[in-house]
């Protein structure tokens, strides 16, 4: 599935689309150059607004997501997952974030997450979570919590 950005601009295969959600600067920045140096089409949102009109806009393969947003903890989060979901998206849902337990961690995978990863993760790392949810087949859907 990686290809770097040459070969998926000279092929004729679109190149995957991946979100990510952070409401770190720093984060988005990061993820979006090197997901897009291994050939991923990479958008960023910082709140919950925003990544809820890019997915009306865009179907995504991929979505990356920090579970706290802002000052509120947790709900954004959350409530991306529970919108993708509700709208039968079928976009794989990597949760990272620093806030994590076991609680959240199940909540999230509750709601629909496919993998929960904790920051501090090198992205070489977060890659292979996403290369290997891309090559799974699809799960059913998520149990509604």
């Amino acid at each position: 599935m990686w290809v770097n950005r040459e070969e998926a601009q000279s092929s004729e295969l679109p190149m995957p689309r991946l979100l990510v959600v952070d409401d770190e600067e720093s984060i988005c920045f990061s993820m979006s150059e090197y997901f897009s140096l291994h050939g991923f089409k990479v958008d960023t949102a910082r709140e919950f607004e925003e990544a809820e009109k890019l997915l009306e806009a865009q179907d995504y393969k991929v979505i990356i997501q920090d579970l706290r947003l802002g000052s509120k903890p947790n709900a954004d989060g959350l409530d991306i997952i529970k919108h993708v979901r509700d709208q039968h998206l079928p976009s794989k849902i990597i949760v990272l974030t620093a806030y994590g337990s076991a609680e959240v961690e199940e909540e999230a995978k509750r709601y629909g997450a496919d993998a929960f990863l904790r920051k501090p993760k090198p992205l070489s790392q977060v890659a292979q979570v996403v290369e290997g949810l891309l090559e799974s087949p699809p799960k059913e859907a998520a149990r509604r919590a």
